[in-house]
């Protein structure tokens, strides 16, 4: 049998929620759904000012709508990480300057932040990797020194903490996606949140095609305009009664992914103390969503070949991103600084099968694959 790569928890429960937005027949957006998915977010982790988007992409373009990103503008953005990162500022003609990763985890290294700051640097983009918080303390006495907005990506960070408080809520502006190898997933969409709350007013126009049309369903208006850019960046009621029936299940994700991870936390750990490579690391003050679970080959030809190894026992592991900085498309606009850790991720990483229905027999019996390939 194939083991896959990922795969989304169904429990049949889904389908109810979905047939009662079809028996609605209010499918659009901005519907109950939607209500029901903003309270359990307020609820749960107390996020406010949160607007459900088609996609986290969707989500980051309004973020650089939001801060008026122009060719006059910077922004850093770490070079590991997917192009929906930095695609929404590239559109607006900001210059974006990539950052390293860390030594020892491919989080955005803030130590080697303060050096990429200009004086046209408007923001810090973070990607929390794998649900692990990045070095928040640093980053924000940065952006607090500089007077620099901070957008965080926490798009792989449902359920993930930092000195207790839930990622997403450390941002000017946080995203998250609810794409089908997330945790959490619709099949395809995302979430704004808006912690710093004079955002909001506006970023209801932008979602509105640069309408006022929310404040004219509220009453504020007597009929509503154009008034602003913007475009259709409101996401389905009908995907929002999945996402409802997601996040009722939410305990029950979470607890089936740490038992998978941590069997192969504790199968593979001597491959770290026997110096042959390296498992997914948390950093401090960080909790573990169990988003991902990886291994740091020691070269691009070894990944190459426990991957194949792995596949001819029909199980599926994948790499992860690929260096922005040196795309096809970004390598002639790049400044030349070599990012040694960057590459050596996109190299090296290999992400292993994880998801809810993973049984813990198939968890170890992948890590057994994997120590017999380094004859162990």
């Amino acid at each position: 049998m194939t083991i896959p790569f990922t795969q989304v928890y169904l429990d049949g429960s889904e389908q109810k929620y979905i047939q009662d937005c079809i028996k609605s027949k209010k499918i659009g957006g901005s519907g109950s759904y939607t209500n029901n998915c903003l309270t359990f977010l307020k609820d749960k982790f107390g996020f406010n000012n949160t607007i459900l988007t088609p996609s986290c992409t969707d989500a980051i373009e309004m973020c650089s709508i939001l801060l008026n990103f122009t060719p006059e503008d910077e922004i850093i953005i770490p070079s590991f990480s997917f192009v929906s990162c930095a695609l929404p500022f590239e559109l607006r003609g900001s210059k974006i300057v990539f950052a390293d990763s860390c030594d020892d985890n491919p989080n955005i290294d803030a130590s080697k932040i303060e050096e990429l700051i200009t004086p046209r640097t408007k923001a810090i983009f973070i990607i929390h990797y794998g649900g692990i918080a990045c070095d928040l303390d640093k980053i924000i006495s940065l952006c607090e020194k500089y007077d620099l907005y901070l957008i965080e990506d926490a798009a792989h960070s449902v359920d993930s903490y930092y000195k207790g408080k839930p990622l997403g809520s450390f941002g000017d502006m946080s995203v998250f996606s609810f794409h089908e190898t997330k945790n959490i997933s619709c099949g395809e969409g995302g979430l704004l949140i808006l912690n710093d709350s004079s955002f909001y007013s506006r970023a209801e126009i932008l979602r509105d095609k640069g309408t006022n049309r929310s404040a004219f369903f509220q009453g504020k208006v007597d009929k509503y305009n154009w008034v602003d850019v913007g475009s259709s960046f409101v996401q389905s009621d009908l995907l929002a009664a999945l996402l409802y029936s997601q996040f009722l299940n939410l305990d029950v994700i979470q607890k089936k992914r740490i038992d998978v991870w941590n069997i192969y936390s504790e199968k593979l750990s001597v491959l770290n103390s026997k110096g042959i490579c390296s498992t997914t690391k948390l950093t401090e003050h960080s909790t573990n969503n169990a988003h991902v679970f990886y291994l740091i080959c020691r070269s691009l030809d070894e990944r190459i070949k426990l991957a194949k190894y792995l596949k001819s026992f029909d199980i599926t592991a994948s790499f992860h991103y690929q260096s922005l900085h040196s795309s096809p498309y970004y390598s002639p606009k790049h400044d030349g600084r070599i990012l040694i850790n960057s590459d050596k991720f996109s190299n090296q990483l290999l992400r292993l099968p994880l998801y809810s229905d993973l049984s813990i027999q198939d968890a170890e019996t992948i890590s057994n694959h994997i120590l017999k390939f380094y004859g162990l």
